[in-house]
């Protein structure tokens, strides 16, 4: 499977954000899923979800802290690069 994905250092925190469908986070025992499904691919690491909303606005699911981390970083900021994993 690939999909696209930075990790993040910032305030001496690393996590990974992944970009996923918006309706994915709209269903959290999904979304929740999901980040369970991308851990393989960021072992020890913990996962954010990232769709954008029809305007493009980035919105998120994960950890509370972790969220507002990665809401405060510039989305053009952000090094998104393409990874696969699985099949």
């Amino acid at each position: 499977m690939k999909f696209h994905a930075a990790v993040i250092r910032d305030w001496g925190v690393k996590f990974a954000v992944v970009i996923v469908q918006p309706q994915l986070i709209r269903m959290p025992l999904e979304a929740t899923k999901a980040q369970i499904a991308f851990a393989p691919a960021f072992p020890g690491v913990p996962i954010v979800l990232m769709a954008q909303d029809s305007a493009g606005v980035p919105f998120f699911h994960g950890r509370k802290d972790l969220v507002a981390l990665a809401h405060d970083i510039p989305f053009d900021a952000i090094q998104w690069q393409e990874y696969s994993y699985g099949r």
